[in-house]
């Protein structure tokens, strides 16, 4: 009756049933995979928020296929503001990165077509992917002294029956940006093999550096599609808002945006009132980004210092975005590690294989934890490894 595509494995996995688990227990859980900004004390503009939401325009129905022209413009300066030009007619408004991400694989793949994407990378993917029709092929980053794309990895996983490559930029949950020399050679690999560059940005304004690491949206070494949204430039994930940004060669943009002009007309899924909010919406990322980075910064601080007072575990350069990677002793597999720390510490991280590490040794924590938590935690999870 239901068709391959969500022929899932929907049955709780060890590391969920130990969660559910310990959840009935009653005892106290020191949460480090915290993703969600509106659960971790945050101080939003209530009110500003709201008045926002309660522009009579709203009440009207106008349906354009890219997105309303005032909520486009606001995007637009979002990206004049880090120096890239960006015309309202490049930017298609979706309810949800993962939409946009839809919109692409449909422009770009017929089914059995192949997308390339990062190793290790977020899990979501392969959903996004199965209800396409689409097969997701991975390239390796590579660390030594820092992240890098593997360009001889993801060259040979290049096929006839690929058409994009996808770039999560910084990445999740390496925090690793991609560098100028990387994106000029991907744009040529790109070009050269008809191939078009889907970059996630949405941890853009994350950067641990000066900020002013680059983005892929005006690209024009190849088709380009850049994606990024309210969730996490301005901790709005419940106000359902994002982009893609088409940019490269001129005839390709064009041609690409017109197809995606009847794709997004057909669902026309973003809602109004949230349209025209989002000048004021995006505006209020300035004091909500502050925050996040103050608590990003803090939980490193804390998290370095207890690094440095044992020798068993240490983390891996992070550039940007919310998150750490530990390596820890390979005394089992990931998921048993912490499953383990969570039944014997009350600690919960997530194991590195859900993001496709390639060995185990990786346990990965949220920065953006309240920071008492946070240090509660982490001395609880070291202290684990000192026996």
């Amino acid at each position: 009756m239901f068709s391959r595509r969500t022929n899932w494995n929907l049955s709780q996995n060890q590391y969920t049933q130990a969660l559910a688990d310990f959840r009935a227990s009653g005892r106290k859980l020191l949460d480090l995979t915290m993703s969600n900004p509106t659960e971790v004390g945050l101080h939003f503009e209530s009110g500003r928020l709201l008045s926002a939401l309660s522009d009579s325009r709203g009440l009207e129905y106008e349906p354009v296929a890219r997105g309303l022209l005032e909520a486009r413009e606001a995007v637009g300066t979002y990206y004049g503001e880090k120096g890239i030009e960006i015309s309202p007619e490049q930017i298609f408004l979706t309810v949800s990165t993962s939409e946009a991400y839809g919109f692409a694989f449909r422009l770009l793949c017929d089914p059995g077509d192949e997308v390339l994407v990062p190793q290790p990378s977020y899990p979501l993917f392969e959903f996004l992917a199965d209800l396409q029709d689409v097969k997701l092929v991975p390239y390796e980053l590579i660390y030594d002294h820092g992240w890098q794309i593997d360009f001889h990895s993801l060259e040979c996983a290049i096929t006839s029956k690929t058409r994009a490559v996808l770039i999560v930029h910084p990445n999740n949950p390496t925090g690793s940006f991609v560098k100028q020399a990387e994106k000029t050679l991907l744009d040529r690999i790109c070009a050269d093999r008809e191939l078009a560059v889907v970059a996630d940005e949405v941890f853009l304004d994350y950067s641990l550096g000066k900020g002013d690491e680059l983005s892929f949206a005006g690209s024009r070494g190849a088709l380009t599609f850049a994606l990024s949204g309210l969730s996490k430039i301005s901790a709005l994930p419940q106000m359902k808002l994002a982009w893609m940004v088409v940019s490269g060669p001129e005839k390709l943009a064009r041609e690409a945006t017109e197809r995606l002009e009847v794709i997004a007309d057909t669902y026309l899924s973003v809602n109004a009132p949230v349209q025209w909010a989002l000048p004021e919406l995006l505006d209020s990322r300035r004091t909500i980004q502050q925050q996040l980075r103050t608590r990003v910064q803090r939980n490193l601080a804390i998290l370095d210092g207890q690094l440095q007072q044992q020798q068993l575990c240490h983390r891996l350069l992070v550039e940007g975005g919310w998150y750490a990677v530990l390596r820890v002793p390979v005394t089992r597999t990931d998921e048993e590690l912490a499953i383990e720390l969570l039944e014997r510490e009350g600690v919960l991280v997530q194991p590195g294989h859900f993001y496709d590490f390639a060995s185990n040794g990786y346990l990965i924590v949220s920065l953006i934890t309240p920071e008492q938590e946070f240090q509660v935690g982490i001395v609880k999870v070291l202290k684990h490894f000192a026996g």
